[in-house]
């Protein structure tokens, strides 16, 4: 396959991910049981939809890729399972348009974390699109207003904080793949529900809504974002993936007339151009590097001794591409 088929291809997966992450809210309406019946469901379908890619994809590696992802895959599906909990309870206590407005601040305070746990350090227009992100999440919060969906809103927080700190290990362990930690924090989620929920008590119309949201919003979202990742740069993968954001409280919009509130909207469009502006600033920088490394191994003019130095230095690093947000 051709370089540009492949990134159509890897953008329509990453598209189509985003089009099936951003169904959690309508798919958290639509069932009408309690919070922990439907992780439950959801992480029994979705776990075993992943879990079943890996085991055909890995084959004989799968147990392999299970012990190679260390100490840090543990944490990565500890981190995950807590924030999937807390994403799923904010979807039921809060408008599924603060909640997805609070998680897109997720890749900005990547960044913070990145800095105080790993020593990342980011150029000045990622903290200040951190600035803008944080007071477009304060916007949404309105700490002076009243409370009332404060419980779906600290759920909401304490999930994108802990989406943040998951990515930091994974961007710290990048030799060892952490799709298994996914299709465990899936089962995982299924034993801690268990106990608090009612997974007897559905009918079969609850049943197949639990599956389609199991196998298509999570199993299918990760799947297509794990296949399309590995055909486009990150950045693109970022950028795309920022589709989410409108889609979620369009879909409940549609289906059941939650309308975003004026907070909702200010706040999350500041956040949205705040990724966006980091995103073309990274992306500008990264072009410009790329076009000084075409021109110095280009013919060089008479007289003119180029050293093999001057370029590496000036020669982005694996990082430096495969790091969304790094300058």
């Amino acid at each position: 396959m051709s370089s540009s088929n492949e990134t159509w291809l890897g953008t329509l997966m990453i598209v189509g991910s985003a089009a099936a992450y951003s169904l959690a809210g309508y798919f958290t309406r639509l069932i009408e049981l309690d919070v922990w019946t439907i992780l439950f469901w959801r992480g029994l379908f979705g776990g075993l939809l992943v879990g079943l890619f890996a085991v055909l994809s890995e084959a004989r590696g799968a147990v392999a890729s299970v012990r190679a992802m260390g100490v840090p895959g543990l944490w990565v599906m500890g981190l995950s399972t807590f924030a999937t909990v807390c994403f799923v309870g904010a979807l039921r206590l809060a408008p599924v348009a603060d909640v997805i407005t609070i998680q897109a601040a997720a890749p900005l305070l990547t960044a913070f974390f990145g800095l105080i746990l790993g020593g990342e350090r980011e150029g000045w227009t990622t903290w200040a699109a951190s600035v803008a992100a944080l007071a477009g999440v304060t916007i949404v919060l309105n700490p002076s207003g009243a409370p009332t969906h404060g419980a779906g809103h600290i759920l909401a927080v304490a999930m994108t904080l802990s989406y943040a700190a998951m990515m930091v290990i994974i961007r710290r362990n990048r030799h060892a793949s952490m799709l298994p930690a996914a299709y465990l924090s899936a089962l995982l989620c299924v034993l801690v529900a268990w106990p608090l929920g009612e997974p007897a008590a559905v009918t079969s119309t609850d049943l197949i809504l639990l599956a389609l949201f199991g196998t298509v919003q999570f199993g299918l979202g990760l799947l297509l974002l794990t296949l399309g990742a590995r055909l486009v740069s990150s950045m693109r993968a970022a950028l795309i993936g920022i589709l989410e954001n409108p889609l979620a409280p369009l879909w409940v919009w549609l289906a059941f007339g939650e309308r975003p509130t004026a907070a909702a909207w200010l706040g999350g469009g500041i956040i949205t151009a705040a990724v966006l502006a980091d995103a073309a600033v990274t992306m500008r920088r990264c072009r410009q590097v790329g076009t000084t490394v075409a021109w110095r191994s280009s013919a060089p003019p008479p007289r003119v001794r180029w050293r093999l130095s001057e370029v590496r230095r000036v020669m982005p690093t694996a990082e430096d591409i495969d790091s969304p947000g790094r300058q």
